[in-house]
């Protein structure tokens, strides 16, 4: 499949030689999960833009330092997007700041989240399995790294899961339409660099809770596997 990765963000120089840039990341989960993609990169923060939706079989929204709220440019052009891409029933999946956009420009709302930072490893309770989630879990763990979250659906969107922390883990919106407030990109070893870089901005004992929570392995490949086989468009019937 040919799916345009539409980077909303990229690494700090700093941190590229743990995992590469998120474009590295994606490639290198799928690739464990078996999954074959195409990606087709778009720069999005860069004015990026891709010139019809139908350039890409799907499309997958990542992560970034931004907030969906933030007054600029690149972010309203991206909302535009997202609703050009939902309108016209292509696949899109949005990760974290992805996640939220696709809240955001859906009439949904995106806001700080009120128990601060969701860092870490956290089990995300499946509320709702669909078809396309196979193989059939009813939790997963993943990493999670975010400040903001969604706080209210867009109308007519689908609770799929939910954390103790992150009510609207992940949802939504028709068939062809998805977002995920986790990062299942993230290596262990980049979600600890951004730990240790990020204690005077989180607090040190959230950060000691996280570190304590991150595993060698989660359940990334698992989720890679229900991703691809969205953008596949396999979410018409729940089960």
């Amino acid at each position: 499949m040919r799916v345009g990765l539409l980077e909303c963000d990229h690494v700090d120089d700093r941190f590229r030689p743990i995992a590469g840039d998120y474009n590295d990341m994606f490639a290198s989960l799928f690739a464990r999960a078996g999954v074959d993609l195409d990606f087709v990169r778009y720069n999005v923060r860069g004015g990026e833009l891709p010139a019809t939706v139908t350039e890409c079989d799907g499309y997958l929204c990542t992560g970034s330092r931004h907030s969906v709220y933030d007054d600029a440019d690149w972010i309203k052009q991206a909302a535009r997007l997202v609703r050009s891409l939902h309108d016209t029933g292509r696949p899109l999946i949005g990760v974290c700041f992805g996640h939220q956009l696709i809240a955001e420009a859906l009439g949904g709302t995106v806001e700080p989240a009120a128990t601060g930072w969701g860092v870490g490893v956290h089990g995300i309770e499946i509320a709702q399995h669909e078809q396309w989630m196979t193989p059939r879990s009813l939790r997963c763990r993943l990493q999670f790294m975010h400040q903001d979250q969604v706080s209210r659906l867009p109308a007519e969107a689908v609770l799929l899961g939910r954390t103790d922390h992150c009510p609207i883990a992940m949802f939504r919106v028709g068939t062809t339409t998805l977002g995920i407030q986790a990062h299942p990109e993230f290596t262990v070893a980049y979600a600890e660099a951004l730990l240790d870089a990020r204690v005077a901005l989180i607090g040190a004992d959230r950060i000691d809770e996280a570190r304590q929570s991150i595993e060698p392995t989660t359940d990334e490949r698992a989720v890679a596997r229900w991703l691809a086989l969205f953008i596949e468009g396999r979410a018409e019937i729940a089960s």
